[in-house]
């Protein structure tokens, strides 16, 4: 009896985190009289994929989909392979300034990332980078750096470091022996981290809107997904099926991943 209140507790913020997402795919379903009525229903009582066919129809939806991808993918890779090589060397080396590098990772991962927008847009606009994916990469890098790096870094100190030692002693170089022993231990934090990073990087529209301008050809998805909007009002039944299949890349890579996501997520946070 007295973890019922818990249950009821856990229970209840299941509810109201999913209730906005069971309601958005729930709309995309529904037919156009029936998303704006008065008497709404939580189960639709008819169903269209009308709404999918006019989002996936859209202009340019492959072309976005794949700017999404391509962007993304990179400014994750990216990270992991300069964050692999930045917390290796904070665990494992003793250098000057470690503890300062650190202190400014941490300051960079506390600063909120809409206080950059105005440098960032006047970098790209005096270097003639606006209207660039290769602009939106860098950004995203820059922004799901600081946390994979302090994530990695825990990772890497709860490893032995008798571990490497011994592969040395076998014959293996420094970078030998971490490839072939610790890299392979590193998979749950590198799982953690990319999918923070995938789900930081799909999802944000701030940037986007702001860096690309002009060319069209180079938005990604969330910028897409305003285009259901015109001077006649919202087209809802469209944006919550954009929206839905929007979704479901972040929700495959979760579900992949997320075994992995609870032990990375807390061994990088307690460990070294």
């Amino acid at each position: 009896m007295r973890r019922v209140p818990l249950h009821l507790a856990a229970a209840l913020t299941v509810v109201l985190c999913l209730f906005p997402v069971y309601w958005m795919m729930s709309t995309a379903f529904k037919p156009s009289p029936d998303i704006q009525t008065y008497d709404p229903r939580l189960i639709p009582e008819h169903w269209t994929l009308e709404h999918f066919r006019t989002a996936v129809g859209a202009d340019s939806f492959g072309l976005f989909w794949r700017n999404s991808v391509l962007v993304t993918l990179s400014a994750v890779l990216l990270s992991l392979l300069v964050a692999l090589g930045a917390a290796y060397a904070v665990a494992r080396m003793r250098w000057r300034g470690r503890r300062q590098f650190m202190l400014a990772v941490f300051i960079a991962q506390m600063a909120p990332w809409e206080s950059l927008i105005i440098p960032v847009y006047i970098i790209s606009r005096d270097t003639n980078m606006l209207d660039r994916l290769p602009t939106l990469t860098l950004v995203y890098f820059m922004i799901t750096l600081p946390f994979t790096v302090v994530v990695l870094r825990g990772f890497i100190a709860g490893i032995p470091p008798e571990l490497e030692e011994a592969a040395q002693v076998d014959g293996c170089t420094r970078a030998g022996a971490f490839r072939k022993v610790a890299l392979p231990l590193l998979a749950p934090g590198l799982m953690a981290t990319s999918l923070f990073g995938f789900i930081t990087a799909w999802n944000e529209f701030t940037y986007a809107n702001f860096l690309i301008i002009k060319q069209q050809d180079s938005r990604t998805l969330p910028v897409w997904l305003s285009s259901f909007q015109s001077t006649f009002g919202t087209d809802w039944g469209a944006t919550m099926a954009a929206s839905t299949l929007f979704a479901l890349p972040a929700l495959i890579v979760f579900l992949a991943l997320q075994r992995h996501v609870t032990a990375g997520l807390a061994a990088g946070g307690v460990k070294g």
